[in-house]
């Protein structure tokens, strides 16, 4: 048996018709960058989301970066970061000319909040929470320091749509929030894609314009911005799948279920959500002392695995000049050297899920 990390194809032959359908649409009309169907598709994921503003663009490193812009962050600013996430979200910051600051996680592998305040200066002008692997970060804890501290919330949602707190969706706690379409999300593109949500009309109103130039309309350039527009192709491919975004994210939740159970009498460290949290594991991430031995043996059985991530971000030789104590980010040190991803997508079939668990 062979049991892919993720399975797009899938998914794709369960909205065949709806897919070919939507792209023909697109082609037919030549709606290649902007129109019609990326407004359709920000309407409907605003309204989706529960917030007033949507605005799409090329990526979601770009999202973050053009939303850092947006609240004015740069040079001589530190905002604040979890050390375990992908690389975008400090990036980001530091190709603003600001300096991302580093925090340990916890047991959800997401920002600890009892840990934030120690981090704080003068120069932090903000705090970028990652609802890492599906599990939202502490929003409420996260809110109560930022609006004491006087500092920008902005959600990373790359890996979350969909992720609520006591049934309020992650991206509309802070003041804007990144989301991420790349085609492995729980809710992908055919290609990179990004967007940026807030209920702050002016920021909506500046993210827009950075991404198109600098214009809010043609040959009317206000500011210096770029070239990070959505494609129509990706909107119509989004807006189809939206649609069907609710009921993945149930199987996938019954597929963690499912690995829990299987999993339950194991060694591993299984994954935690708190109490009122809900997981949409995009990743399935599990803990092991052995976790080389443990990948090679779900290889040799035709188990595709990853581990996400390797490194703590301030462990990273692009980061080494911050200097940062490695006593700051035990707990992630910890984590990336036992963390394995298991195959998790809404597809995965029992008898996959079987297979694996019989490796443990």
């Amino acid at each position: 048996m062979n049991i892919p990390f993720v399975d797009l194809h899938r998914q794709y032959l369960r909205i065949k018709e709806e897919i070919d359908a939507a792209i023909a649409g697109v082609i037919q009309d030549s709606a290649y960058i902007g129109g019609p169907r990326v407004s359709q598709f920000e309407a409907e994921f605003a309204e989706w989301l529960g917030i007033d503003h949507v605005v799409g663009c090329a990526n979601g490193t770009d999202s973050i970066e053009m939303l850092l812009d947006a609240l004015g962050i740069g040079a001589g600013d530190e905002v604040i970061v979890p050390a375990l996430s992908w690389i975008s979200t400090a990036e980001a910051v530091g190709t603003r000319g600001a300096k991302p600051v580093f925090v340990d996680i916890d047991a959800t592998y997401c920002i600890d909040p009892t840990k934030i305040e120690s981090k704080i200066t003068a120069k932090t002008k903000a705090i970028i929470p990652v609802h890492l692997y599906g599990c939202p970060a502490n929003m409420p804890a996260i809110m109560d320091i930022a609006e004491r501290h006087n500092l920008f919330v902005l959600e990373d949602c790359a890996q979350a749509h969909g992720a609520m707190i006591n049934g309020q969706k992650v991206g509309t706690f802070g003041h804007c929030a990144s989301f991420s379409f790349y085609p492995g999300k729980n809710l992908g593109a055919y290609g990179d894609a990004g967007g940026m949500a807030t209920n702050d009309a002016h920021i909506a109103q500046k993210v827009r314009m950075i991404a198109n130039h600098g214009q809010p309309q043609k040959h009317t350039h206000l500011i210096e911005g770029r070239n990070s527009r959505m494609d129509g192709l990706h909107a119509a491919v989004l807006s189809v799948k939206l649609r069907h975004l609710d009921q993945w994210t149930e199987e996938r939740i019954t597929a963690a279920a499912r690995y829990h159970e299987l999993l339950a009498e194991s060694t591993l460290t299984l994954p935690h959500t708190p109490e009122g949290f809900k997981h949409v594991f995009h990743l399935y991430v599990v803990q092991s002392e052995d976790r080389d031995g443990l990948a090679k043996k779900l290889g040799d059985a035709g188990v595709s695995t990853a581990i996400h991530y390797p490194t703590p971000m301030p462990a990273m030789a692009c980061y080494s000049p911050l200097q940062t104590p490695a006593s700051d980010y035990a707990v992630a040190t910890s984590a990336c050297n036992r963390i394995l991803s298991l195959p998790m997508f809404g597809e995965i079939r029992e008898e996959e899920l079987s297979h694996i668990a019989s490796q443990f």
